[in-house]
């Protein structure tokens, strides 16, 4: 059974940045896509950045340029470095795994594996 936990949440002032991490238990099958979903409260959650095992990311318009996927497999942890943060980016941040995938949908039907969310303000 694969678990993810995810920590790295918390309030920062715009401009300012966060790494978001993401741990990883249990056989995750390869090849296997892994990404990071928000949620803003009120909002449908949406999927903002994926990577698959072979390394290649994908991101979301509204995060590109200013956020990074990667990956450690050695240490089976999966992150997201967010820069110049803006007050829109404030949401509940999940991880989430699919296994035998290779591709990089943004749809949360496409993922099986999801962790509890880490929650990031970014307030003045």
């Amino acid at each position: 059974q694969v678990q993810l936990v995810e920590s790295g949440g918390g309030s920062v002032q715009p401009g300012g940045s966060l790494r978001l991490a993401c741990a990883a238990s249990g056989y995750i099958s390869s090849p296997y896509t892994m990404g990071w979903f928000r949620q803003a409260p009120g909002k449908e959650r949406e999927g903002i950045a994926t990577i698959n095992s072979g390394g290649y990311p994908r991101y979301a318009d509204s995060v590109k340029g200013r956020f990074t996927i990667s990956k450690d497999n050695a240490k089976g942890l999966l992150y997201l470095q967010m820069n110049s943060l803006k007050p829109e980016d404030t949401a509940m941040y999940y991880c989430a795994a699919e296994p035998m995938y290779s591709g990089s949908s943004f749809s949360v039907a496409r993922f099986r594996y999801w962790g509890q969310g880490t929650q990031v303000t970014v307030s003045s």
